[in-house]
């Protein structure tokens, strides 16, 4: 399955329209929603150790807390992105070239030569 940013971005919009929210979902409201839901992420991984966090995977028990707080990460961040004018596709396009500059690939260290 593909994810359609604009439509899905629509969706929401519609979804928020039918129920009257558009009054609470500016970007400072949005934004602090987003960090609630990512919040209750962590809180799923909070006191596993790295080698538990790498099997959430295989434990199906996990898989669908894990889904819904994801999906409630990107749901408010594409609400934030749509209502404070951000282009995602740029964006990440643009961020990838600064990462890109900020951490270059390593070199590998070279051997003396004789």
């Amino acid at each position: 399955m593909r994810l359609d940013v604009e439509d899905l971005q629509a969706r929401l919009r519609a979804f928020a329209a039918e129920r009257h929210w558009q009054p609470f979902h500016t970007p400072k409201n949005l934004s602090m929603a987003l960090v609630v839901e990512a919040a209750e992420l962590a809180e799923i991984f909070q006191w596993m150790t790295p080698e538990q966090s790498l099997a959430v995977r295989d434990n199906p028990a996990l898989k669908e807390p894990i889904a819904d707080e994801v999906a409630d990460v990107l749901l408010y961040l594409l609400q934030l992105a749509d209502h404070a004018g951000v282009d995602l596709a740029q964006a990440v396009e643009n961020k990838l070239v600064k990462n890109a500059v900020k951490h270059p690939v390593p070199h590998a260290p070279t051997a003396p030569q004789p």
